[in-house]
């Protein structure tokens, strides 16, 4: 069955490329279960990793930020700007195109070790030659909005971009580039604040009319997301040129206090607890409970800021990235909603994930044992997404029409 699907994939006409979405979603979750496996197996068994500037610390960082999430917001913005902005839906060919820069980010980042300043230039190039394709592509569009109410879109493209670069500034001249994959971290964070608040509006008020309740409306207010884009950028800003200070955890306390008031928009009933409106939720609270701990933690010099790092990275990141995957990656596949259990079990999973990572902080805790764990409860839900999805992202639309949209087909 997968030989046949897969038969003929290097063919613009193959479904994998009819929809930008397909192949970066496609990456992004075999890269979360493919890239995780080998870290655990240096964790447990000092299996060696690829030898990359940095060591096997920001390896593991830079593929999760610049692979996994970096696929995951790809496969997202190919596909909701002509969502969004109108037009038609990219080609097969400028798809193709993108695809070939992720994969060549990969390649030369992990063969940097090896052959040295050039790879790294190359990974940088392709990266950067990714981040600026989209934003050729997307920028047209959501510019020629009169509202120009998704720009925000494009500010997040420049902020990674100006990340990457400087991380690979680091690595070529010999520093240590981790600095930038935090700075990258919150870029993300206030990305996913700005796409859950497009998302959100209609899966809860699908939820809300699917419970046949009347007279409730969700409304995501901008004044609130506004205020948490603006304190996460602060407190981003502030870890990066005054890191570890206690300005820093003040400014990650009010971050935290402004995602808490966020949540007050979703707080209309009982409609909250459906699975896919919990799922995005979720997300909000790991991102809060994240903030609070990093705040909490280099205020009072715990020690503990990792901990907050990992519920953003693993529960905000990694449940964001799951939940907004699995709704639209069924939407833009022509499939209706999922109501097997795999999904909730999977976003499950990642809670646990997160939270198990999390208590590596804890005084005596088995550090070792809980990483592994973690991690391979993480594998276990992204391998259920992998398992449930991938055969959609590879076979044409059950319903006759084509591309991301659905029309009908030429």
């Amino acid at each position: 069955m997968l030989r046949a699907r897969l038969s003929g994939v290097s063919g613009l006409r193959h479904p994998l490329w009819m929809c930008g979405l397909r192949p970066f979603f496609l990456f992004a979750a075999l890269s979360a279960v493919l890239l995780m496996l080998p870290w655990l197996g240096f964790l447990g068994h000092g299996l060696p990793l690829p030898a990359v500037p940095g060591g096997p610390f920001v390896w593991h960082g830079h593929e999760l930020l610049f692979g996994f999430a970096l696929a995951a917001m790809a496969g997202f913005l190919l596909t909701v700007v002509p969502e969004f902005a109108g037009g038609d839906e990219f080609t097969p060919t400028q798809v193709r195109r993108l695809a070939a820069l992720w994969l060549l980010g990969r390649v030369a980042f992990w063969s940097s070790g090896v052959l040295g300043a050039g790879a790294l230039a190359v990974s940088a190039t392709a990266h950067l030659a990714l981040l600026g394709g989209l934003a050729w592509l997307a920028a047209p569009r959501l510019w020629r909005d009169p509202r120009r109410k998704h720009l925000a879109f494009l500010w997040a493209l420049a902020g990674l971009a100006v990340c990457i670069a400087g991380f690979y500034a680091d690595a070529l001249q010999g520093g240590h580039p981790a600095r930038w994959l935090y700075a990258a971290l919150g870029v993300f964070m206030m990305l996913i604040v700005v796409a859950l608040s497009r998302v959100s509006m209609r899966i809860m008020n699908h939820a809300i009319e699917e419970a046949g309740i009347v007279g409730v409306e969700y409304r995501a207010r901008p004044v609130r997301r506004n205020l948490a884009i603006f304190c996460i950028g602060f407190f981003t800003l502030a870890e990066f040129f005054l890191p570890g200070t206690r300005l820093s955890g003040w400014l990650a306390l009010a971050a935290a206090a402004a995602l808490f008031n966020l949540m007050n928009d979703w707080h209309i009933g009982r409609v909250l607890f459906r699975r896919r409106p919990l799922m995005l939720y979720g997300v909000y609270v790991f991102m809060a409970t994240g903030y609070a701990t990093m705040g909490l933690a280099l205020v009072f010099e715990t020690g503990a800021a990792g901990a907050g790092r990992h519920l953003l990275a693993v529960g905000a990141l990694g449940l964001a990235i799951y939940a907004v995957m699995s709704i639209a990656g069924r939407a833009h596949c022509g499939q209706p909603f999922e109501t097997r259990l795999w999904m909730p079990l999977g976003a499950a999973l990642l809670a646990g994930a997160a939270l198990v990572r999390a208590l590596t902080a804890w005084p005596g805790a088995d550090i070792l044992t809980l990483w592994l764990v973690a991690g391979l409860l993480w594998v276990a839900a992204y391998g259920l997404f992998a398992w449930h999805m991938a055969p959609l992202f590879l076979a044409a639309r059950t319903d006759g029409l084509h591309g991301c949209k659905g029309t009908a087909i030429p």
